[in-house]
Parts: structure tokens; sequence; C-alpha cells
């Protein structure tokens, strides 16, 4: 701080507040790589961290085998026959709601049952396809998917050693 009670922090009197923790550096905060030794905060000395073990496979080889891998296919395959014919339909349904909202608003006012209209029918069952959509992904995941897709991640974890990029 410069000032405390109005004076400078050098002139006699001044408050000065001393922080012991002040010049102590954060893990990995100010520290060189090559250091042989690093100074802990008491003064002493630590070995420098170990270096890592080589890993068994480089990852970007593991990982093109794996891409290139017909479990790996089958999963990506699974993947596209649900989400493509999802979202088409999805988002055809959405459009005729939008085209029919502008270019037949007469049928769209038409009341179905007292201030219920098609217009509000077809809004609630944008939102409720939506839920369903969502529940359906869900559900083709759990089932078609998230088996093949956990065999395939612990083979990689196998093949690169454990070790996370």
């Amino acid at each position: 701080m410069d000032k405390q009670d109005g004076r400078s922090v050098g002139e006699p009197g001044a408050l000065r507040l001393e922080d012991p923790w002040y010049d102590a550096l954060a893990s990995g905060w100010g520290e060189r790589d090559d250091a042989a030794e690093t100074t802990d905060v008491w003064g002493g000395t630590q070995p420098p961290p170990p270096v890592p073990e080589p890993q068994s496979a480089p990852h970007d080889e593991v990982y093109l085998a794996v891409q290139r891998s017909a479990a790996f296919q089958e999963v990506r395959r699974r993947y596209r026959r649900f989400v493509l014919p999802g979202t088409v339909v999805f988002l055809g349904w959405y459009l005729a709601y939008v085209i029919a909202a502008t270019a037949a608003p007469d049928l769209m006012a038409h009341r179905v049952a007292g201030a219920l209209n098609i217009a509000m029918l077809a809004g609630l069952g944008q939102f409720a396809t939506t839920f369903l959509l969502t529940w359906a992904y869900a559900r083709h995941a759990r089932l078609r998917r998230d088996s093949a897709a956990l065999d395939i991640r612990w083979e990689t974890q196998e093949l690169t050693g454990g070790n996370i990029r």
C-alpha cells in the first residue's frame, strides 16, 4: 500500500503490513523448468520433480489406429444412424411449424378447445418432441453405443499406458 493514515510508506510512524507469504511462489509459478533444485518455503532444497516415464506408444499412432478400427467405425455408424434422421425429422417439424404460422395464419388460429388453438398445440408439441428426442437419444446411447465406446476407451488407455496428453 502506498499510504496509510495519510502518510507515505517511507515516513516515520507509517503503518506497514508485512505478509510472510508475499515472496513465496505458488506451485508452478515463476519456477524455471531446467532448475536442478528448487528452494522450498523454509529455505531448504528439494529435488526436481521426477521425469515421466516414456509412454508405451505414441498417442497419435494409437488414436489413429483406434479411429481406423472396426469397433470405432461401428460406434460412429450407430451414432450417425440415430442422429442424422432425428435431426432431419426435428428440423422438418420445426420448419413446418414456422411455415404454417406464416403461410396459414387462419389455420393456426383455428380454436380446438376454449382458448387453445392449433398454433398453441403445435408449439407445445415442439417442447414435447424436444424432450422425447432427448430421452430417445440418451436411451439409444446407453443401449447401443456406451458399452462399445467404453471398451474402446479402456483399450486406448491400455495402449497409451494410461497417460493423458
